[in-house]
């Protein structure tokens, strides 16, 4: 903190001292318009004696050079003040001393000097220890990357770390997220999938090449999937092809379960396509055949980062309250087997700590997210 003071005094004073030099040369009259009418005076004279022949091409251009080089040099030293407003020097001088003094002042109002930094990663580490269902994408994805550079070879943290970036708008780094996983677990077809997803989020609804090739290395995996099957679909309808998109949700919509939420909302899609005879103007994609997935993008972040504290507690159990926030996490899901098996490794760990005991078994008793209203 001592050398930021140090440093800001130091260049308000520099900056001080250059404006009042320029003050100064100003007041004086250095370099003003006279001297440099001389020097072009003697340019037009050695153009004078040339045309006369009396001056050589040799001697010519050396003649030209030095006046030039004079010409700058007088111009370097022009005054950078407007000499139509010699009123306003003062009050730039008395401006250029009093703003570091007001700064200082200011920041002495609103500012906090003795605030302890906060390190990213001490703040990521407190979020980490957060029930993930009080945190903003943001911040969950913080910790999943965390999560993810801790796991190289697993690509779960990565998948939710996308899901993460794409809840916080950050399409992006949710797709060189997926890309790193699919690196890592290239014969995953929902990776590849959610890989397409993010390049027609980048593309604002456009399945452009990227998108398709994804897509197209999704079913080379599973040729049922669900995502790569709409989107390849909808690009076909897009390129002009509306008979074979068609035929290509209608085989989709056939595979669904009959007790499939998107069957009806991709139903109506299908119908909307075949009565307009393509695409309507403000159609975009959604990233799944009718199917708001906001809700379940977010359960599944908060699935990643109560497995990543599970992992966490796996490798290092030896930290009671890690134990009560996993208890509680399992309970606010409703994985009430999860929830059973933690508490029981917790209590035999703890079986000494009364007060430990007491709080495992309030955590467990945290309503679930499905029952509450």
């Amino acid at each position: 903190m001592i050398a930021f003071w140090i440093a800001a005094a130091g260049l308000s004073a520099v900056v001080a001292a250059l404006m009042m030099r320029g003050a100064a040369r100003a007041s004086l009259g250095v370099g003003d318009d006279a001297s440099l009418a001389v020097h072009r005076r003697q340019l037009s004279e050695i153009d004078d004696l040339a045309e006369r022949g009396l001056l050589a091409d040799a001697e010519l251009k050396g003649a030209r050079a030095e006046a030039g080089r004079r010409l700058l040099a007088a111009a370097d030293h022009q005054a950078p003040w407007p000499a139509a407003n010699p009123r306003l020097r003062p009050l730039v001088l008395v401006l250029a001393a009093v703003a570091p003094v007001m700064a200082l002042g200011i920041y002495g109002l609103i500012g906090a000097p003795g605030l302890a930094d906060q390190p990213y990663l001490k703040r990521v580490a407190a979020w980490r220890n957060t029930d993930p269902a009080q945190l903003e994408p943001r911040k969950i994805a913080a910790v999943l990357e965390q999560i993810a550079i801790q796991r190289p070879t697993d690509p779960e943290p990565l998948k939710n770390l996308a899901l993460a970036r794409m809840a916080a708008g950050d399409a992006a780094g949710a797709s060189q997220a997926l890309r790193r996983a699919v690196i890592v677990a290239p014969a995953r077809a929902d990776l590849w999938a959610g890989l397409g997803e993010t390049f027609v989020a980048e593309g604002q609804g456009e399945i452009g090449p990227d998108a398709r090739k994804a897509f197209a290395e999704a079913l080379k995996r599973d040729p049922r999937n669900t995502s790569a099957r709409y989107h390849l679909g909808l690009a076909r309808i897009a390129d002009g092809d509306v008979k074979g998109g068609l035929a290509d949700w209608k085989a989709l919509l056939a595979d669904l379960p009959p007790d499939d939420p998107r069957r009806m909302g991709f139903g109506h899609q299908i119908a909307q396509v075949e009565a307009q005879g393509g695409l309507p103007p403000s159609a975009a994609p959604t990233g799944r055949p009718a199917e708001s997935a906001q809700g379940g993008d977010v359960q599944d972040m908060i699935q990643g980062m109560v497995a990543g504290l599970a992992a966490r507690l796996e490798a290092n159990p030896d930290d009671p309250d890690g134990w009560i926030k996993l208890v509680r996490a399992y309970s606010v899901l409703g994985d009430d087997a999860r929830r059973d098996a933690a508490l029981a490794k917790a209590q035999t760990r703890y079986k000494d700590q009364p007060k430990v005991l007491a709080a495992l078994r309030q955590a467990a008793q945290t309503p679930s997210q499905k029952t509450q209203p």
